[in-house]
């Protein structure tokens, strides 16, 4: 476990961040080794220090985040993930092994995605942990959703506000009925719904109910993916009772739907700026600012790119590539936590037919929040990770992210 100190407020802070110790669980007869570490930063470039070398600073304190899309039992299939030795898949099994490495990384954050079996399974046994949840499952006929585990003794739930994504397709079928009350636009009005359209692909693997999707040329039917996003905002528990916004969402999967991924991503920034505006309105306090998920995106690609910079390249001047006439700049300015203290993971979901990296955390980049330690992850090359996940190692075909984060002066 991590050493009390590490749970008080600066000054009082180790001398170094050793490594977490292992568990293991028994699946089948067989042993699930996991040992999560968390590593500290030095990076004199951006003025990051480590855990040992940061300033004192009476009004500091640390808080851990974690991200983990967990692979929900609902698509776990043996025709999905062949490359898996079978008894990783049992759902017997796979729960204990994801809330064995869940206590481990002693999070006081765990943004989860991909979360089922929620009311019967993980809010219990969590609460046995000592974590309070928030949840949102998704719409239609999808069975998970994402969740926000946060320590009860470390910190307070103040405000909550969900995110349905298909209220992107909503404002779609809003529009058609608005223009048949007006009659048709004016060819001199901006056109603000046109999509790109694609031909659908097949991807058993990652879109189990892909016959449900409909007509890709259907603006409507392309937005209404049944995605979802949770925002809420904390305060610590410490003497100065900083204040942290945190958004937890997973982003459609389609690498060909570039254009609902990013109306996703623009809908996310928009909410956040709104939902962190209320939060200093009402609380008379900036808060941190933290964003973690599955992206389904990868370094360098639309989402990752607006993520980072705030702004929609593809936009056309006078019209908008997204629906709710969503600004092309968000007004929150993010950097990205691997990226920002070194560079971003070489993947973080590995299977036989996609390695690479879909999962980050984002945070606002200001005096008041640094990070000082990452979770390490393994090397492509590794045993652990060298046929594919799930396995007895891997719970999931994702990786968990994290970061220790200090939070200094008034927040």
């Amino acid at each position: 476990m991590r050493p009390s100190a590490l749970r008080r407020c600066l000054p009082a802070l180790p001398a170094s961040l050793p490594p977490r110790r292992g568990f293991t669980v028994k699946m089948s007869g067989e042993i699930f080794p996991s040992f999560p570490r968390f590593v500290p930063v030095v990076d004199g470039h951006h003025g990051i220090t480590s855990v040992s070398d940061s300033k004192s600073d009476k009004t500091g304190c640390l808080i851990r985040v974690v991200s983990y899309n967990i692979l929900a039992q609902a698509y776990v299939k043996s025709s999905l993930f062949p490359h898996s030795p079978s008894p990783c898949l049992k759902w017997k099994a796979r729960s204990q092994a994801v809330l064995a490495e869940l206590r481990s990384l002693d999070a006081d954050f765990l943004c989860i995605q991909e979360l089922d079996e929620y009311e019967s399974f993980y809010k219990r046994n969590m609460e046995n942990l000592g974590y309070s949840s928030i949840y949102i499952q998704r719409s239609g006929k999808k069975r998970d959703g994402c969740g926000i585990f946060y320590k009860s003794s470390r910190v307070q739930l103040i405000m909550k506000e969900t995110i349905e994504y298909n209220d992107l397709a909503s404002s779609i079928e809003d529009e058609i009925h608005l223009r048949c009350a007006v009659g048709p636009r004016s060819a001199s009005e901006p056109k603000h719904n046109s999509l790109p359209t694609v031909n659908k692909t097949s991807d058993a693997a990652q879109d189990i109910n892909q016959n449900e999707r409909g007509d890709p040329n259907d603006p409507y039917v392309r937005l209404k993916r049944d995605c979802v996003g949770i925002l809420a905002a904390f305060r610590l528990l410490d003497d100065f009772q900083h204040l942290v916004v945190l958004a937890n969402t997973h982003i459609y999967w389609d690498p060909e739907w570039a254009d609902v991924k990013l109306a996703q991503a623009k809908y996310l920034l928009y909410r956040l700026a709104q939902f962190k505006a209320i939060v200093l309105e009402r609380f008379n306090c900036e808060p941190a600012v933290v964003v973690a998920g599955d992206f389904n995106s990868t370094p360098g690609d639309k989402v990752y790119q607006f993520m980072l910079s705030g702004h929609d390249a593809t936009s056309i001047s006078g019209q908008s590539t997204s629906p709710l006439d969503l600004p092309d700049q968000s007004p929150i300015a993010l950097k990205s936590l691997y990226a920002f203290v070194k560079e971003e993971p070489a993947f973080t979901n590995c299977t036989p037919g996609f390695t690479g990296t879909l999962d980050y955390i984002f945070f606002a980049d200001t005096d008041h929040l640094k990070p000082v330690s990452t979770l390490q992850l393994p090397d492509p090359e590794s045993s652990d990770v060298v046929e594919g996940l799930p396995n007895y190692k891997h719970p999931s075909d994702h990786l968990p992210i994290g970061a220790d984060f200090e939070i200094s002066g008034q927040a």
